[in-house]
């Protein structure tokens, strides 16, 4: 009986998304009919004791300054000086220009926490200029919704503050344990480049003029106050000076100054970025809301425990596990965004995952990196949408063009699972 209401609950909730309700009150009505079901307990008491318990974390501030610190930083010159900062380092490696896409999403992703937001930013940068220079649009494309992904794995990460809430684990931990996982991804996106520029000589344009040491050095300068609120931000968490929560005010602080500094702040400005940051959170918070109340209601019907001894009972390898959890999360991904597949899973999955013994930091970043394979999925590959719209290029023909980035994540997970320290390294030497 628990078993076939809670199959009917999910077909529920897909008929309620797909009918275009916002995903946060779909989540509630869902919920709402659940405890209907299964409790005598008044609906409406244990709704706003949970949607409150949910919502009134101190850990989850984090969550708006590091969107604000993004918005700021969008609005600035700083994304756009990016690429004169990045272009003449990569005048002599195979590939040249592209992995200005890769690099640059590295960098933004540290200062964004979004991967849409990495995406459009050095998308508006990079397209049109590998474009006037000749480089095949396919790559482009592929490249830059690939590294854009970044943006979720590479800290501050929004992301990562949603799983650390949900699975009660340091935000500060899981920050810094995505560290390296971003860089080897980083590495893998640029050795692809690389492989495809060797292969492909005739669809790479010429060099630039080359330019010496000391004219390199002075076109990094642009880099410099990016860098500097990466180092300050990343470094007051791993330090322990401060927790993500100071260390995301300390972002916003910074960001101001900066943009105050390039005189690229004006109140209009000021104002759209507040807008902006407060629409993505609400947003967020009500999937949050929605997601929490959920949770609750499938405890009363079972389901949590009924699938932990369902998976239990098949007797998985640690590695089988976590295979067919890339398989299940790419499938939801098809359906979900990435917060709402986090939310709605991890409280269901965590007692099975802890039974295999697999370490909740680990979880977490590999969570972040299925996600990430998530956003450029069709058909809700978030990715794929932000380029569609900057390219007005078919959604099919987008996800084509990244799907070798798409096969290079699968390898990341696979990398991550037989040397989990290039995630566990970090956070144990905090």
């Amino acid at each position: 009986m628990e078993i076939v209401l809670a199959l009917g609950l999910v077909v529920l909730l897909f008929v309620i998304l797909g009918s275009g309700v916002w995903i946060g009150m779909s989540l509630l009505a869902v919920g709402l009919v659940a405890m209907e079901f299964v409790s005598s307990r008044p609906v409406g008491d244990s709704m706003v004791l949970t949607i409150w318990g949910s919502t009134s974390s101190w850990t989850l501030t984090a969550l708006p300054l590091f969107l604000w610190m993004g918005e700021i930083l969008f609005r600035t010159k700083l994304s756009a000086n990016m690429f004169k900062g990045l272009a003449p380092w990569f005048n002599h490696l195979p590939g040249r220009l592209l992995h200005v896409n890769v690099i640059g999403s590295t960098i933004f992703a540290a200062v964004s926490g979004s991967s849409a937001a990495t995406c459009a930013t050095i998308g508006k940068i990079s397209l049109p200029e590998l474009q006037r220079r000749g480089y095949p649009e396919s790559m482009a494309l592929g490249t830059l919704a690939g590294a854009a992904t970044l943006g979720l794995l590479i800290p501050p990460s929004i992301i990562m503050i949603v799983y650390g809430v949900a699975a009660d684990v340091s935000i500060a931990k899981l920050f810094i344990g995505g560290v390296l996982p971003g860089l080897l991804l980083a590495t893998l996106f640029m050795g692809y480049i690389v492989v495809w520029a060797l292969f492909h000589k005739d669809q790479v344009p010429a060099a630039d003029a080359d330019m010496g040491l000391g004219q390199k050095i002075y076109a990094a300068r642009h880099l410099i106050p990016v860098v500097v609120l990466i180092g300050v931000v990343l470094g007051s968490i791993y330090s322990g000076v401060a927790t993500a929560t100071e260390a995301a005010a300390i972002g916003v602080l910074g960001s101001l100054v900066l943009a105050a500094v390039e005189g690229s702040m004006s109140w209009a400005s000021f104002k759209e970025g507040v807008a902006a940051a407060c629409r993505v959170y609400c947003m967020i918070g009500l999937i949050l809301a929605g997601a929490a109340f959920l949770t609750l209601a499938m405890g009363f019907v079972g389901l949590p425990r009924h699938l932990a001894e369902f998976v239990g009972s098949l007797h998985l390898s640690p590695l089988a596990l976590v295979l067919s959890l890339t398989v299940f999360f790419l499938l939801l991904g098809c359906f979900l965004d990435g917060i709402s597949m986090v939310v709605l899973t991890i409280g269901v999955l965590l007692p099975t995952v802890q039974a295999a013994g697999l370490d909740l930091i680990w979880f977490g970043v590999f969570v972040v990196l299925v996600v990430e394979i998530a956003q450029i999925t069709p058909p809700v590959g978030l990715n794929l949408f932000v380029l569609q719209g900057l390219t007005k290029h078919e959604i099919t023909y987008i996800a084509r063009t990244v799907t070798p980035m798409f096969l290079l994540m699968l390898v990341a997970i696979l990398l991550i699972y037989f040397f989990p320290e290039v995630v566990l390294w970090l956070p144990g030497q905090m």
